[in-house]
C-alpha cells in the first residue's frame, strides 16, 4: 500500500503525471496524438526562439550538461560527478543553473545554508557535494557574468542544464539521456521532447546514458550509477565528515522510500537492487516538503538527496530518516577527451 501525500498533489502535477504516462509510451497514445498539433506550434516557437538568440561571451569556457527531454535523466549527479573530475584533474569549475521553483528570476549566489525557495533545491544539493562556486539566475549569461566577477579563480563553467538557452556559448556539450530514451519522440505536450533529435551529433557534442544502456539511436557513453551509503540526515545536514553505513545496513527493516523526482521509479528500483525491503511513496517532482508527506509514526525513511535539501532535522520528530545519495562513475575516455577541448587550469 502507498502512503497518502499530506496535502495532496498540485492540479499542475496531475496534469504533468498524466501527460508522463503517455509521454513514455514506445508509440503515441490517442491523447498524445491529439496533442501533436500543439508540438508542430512548440517547434516553430522553440525555432523562432533559437534564431533570435545569438551566443554572447564569456572570459571562460563553458561546459553544457543538459537534456533533448524534461527532467529526470540524471543531468545534476552527471554536473556534480562532472565538476568532482574537473577539480581532481587542477580546473576551478563553478556552476550555473537556473534554479527551478525559485522566488525570483535575478542572478545570486548559492550558499551552503540558503533556504531552497531563494535558490532551488538542484543548485543547493550541487553546492553542498562540491563546494564550488554556484550562480543560479533565468539569464544564465548573467549568472555565468557574476559568477566570474566575483571569484575570478573560476577557468571552467559547467551549466546545469541550459542545452536550449541559445544566448549561453559552450565548449561542448554532454547531453543526458536515461533508459527511458526519447519515449513516444514526439516534442512538448505531445511528447518529452525539447528539441527533435538530431541525425547526426554536432562538434563536442556528446551523448550520456546515465541508466547504463544507450536508449536511443544516436552514439554515446554508457555510465554506471550506484547507491552506495545511507547517511542519518541531521549528518547529512551538517556535512559530516564521519563515514556513513553503508546502504546494505538497512536490509531486512520496514523502510518507508520518499522520492520527489521527475522518474521516482529509479531510484525506487535501485533500493531493491541492493536487497532492500521498501513501501513506495513517489512525490511530485520538486516537492516542498512544507509538511512531512509521510504518517507521524512512520519509523524509518530513505531518500534522496535532492529530497532531503528540503526536510528540516528537528521537524521529523521521532523518525529516522536516511539519506542515499546517488553516484555516477563517468568514464574516463570521456573526461580525458572533453579536458583535452579546454585551456591548461589556472596555476594555483
Amino acid at each position: 500500500m502507498t502512503p497518502a501525500v499530506t496535502g495532496g498533489p498540485t492540479l499542475a502535477a496531475r496534469a504533468e503525471a498524466l501527460l508522463a504516462q503517455h509521454w513514455w509510451q514506445p508509440q503515441p497514445s490517442a491523447l498524445a496524438q491529439l496533442l501533436r498539433p500543439w508540438s508542430w506550434l512548440y517547434r516553430a516557437l522553440a525555432g523562432w526562439q533559437r534564431r533570435r538568440q545569438r551566443p554572447r561571451a564569456l572570459p571562460v569556457p563553458v561546459i553544457v550538461v543538459g537534456n533533448f527531454i524534461v527532467g529526470g535523466a540524471g543531468k545534476t549527479p552527471t554536473v556534480i560527478a562532472l565538476v568532482q573530475a574537473l577539480s581532481a584533474a587542477g580546473w576551478h569549475p563553478g556552476v550555473i543553473s537556473r534554479g527551478y521553483g525559485r522566488r525570483d528570476a535575478g542572478a545570486r549566489e548559492v550558499a551552503a545554508r540558503d533556504p531552497v525557495v531563494d535558490v532551488g533545491d538542484e543548485p543547493l544539493l550541487i553546492r553542498r557535494r562540491t563546494a564550488v562556486p554556484v550562480w543560479v539566475g533565468r539569464d544564465r549569461v548573467a549568472a555565468a557574468r557574476a559568477l566570474c566577477a566575483r571569484h575570478p579563480e573560476v577557468d571552467v563553467i559547467v551549466s546545469d542544464d541550459g542545452l536550449q538557452h541559445h544566448a549561453l556559448p559552450r565548449r561542448a556539450e554532454w547531453v543526458v539521456f536515461d533508459e527511458r530514451g526519447a519515449g513516444n519522440g514526439l516534442l512538448l505536450p505531445a511528447g518529452p521532447l525539447r528539441e527533435p533529435l538530431p541525425k547526426s551529433l554536432p562538434a563536442r557534442t556528446r551523448i550520456v546514458y546515465t541508466g547504463g544502456v544507450a536508449s536511443t539511436g544516436l552514439p554515446g557513453e554508457l555510465v554506471r550509477r550506484s547507491l552506495g551509503l545511507a547517511w542519518p540526515l541531521a549528518a547529512w545536514a551538517a556535512g559530516s565528515r564521519q563515514e556513513a553505513p553503508p546502504l546494505a545496513h538497512l536490509r531486512g527493516r520496514p523502510l518507508l522510500a520518499a522520492a520527489g523526482l521527475a522518474a521516482p521509479e529509479k531510484f525506487f528500483a535501485m533500493l531493491e537492487q541492493v536487497g532492500l525491503t521498501i513501501t513506495r511513496l513517489p512525490l511530485p517532482d520538486h516537492h516542498d516538503y512544507a509538511t512531512l508527506p509521510w504518517p507521524a509514526d512512520t519509523a524509518e525513511v530513505v531518500t534522496t538527496e535532492k529530497d532531503a535539501v528540503k526536510i528540516d532535522p528537528a521537524h521529523i520528530g521521532a523518525t529516522q530518516v536516511w539519506v542515499v545519495p546517488l553516484d555516477l562513475a563517468l568514464p574516463a575516455s570521456l573526461v580525458g577527451e572533453l579536458m583535452s577541448w579546454l585551456p591548461a587550469p589556472t596555476p594555483p
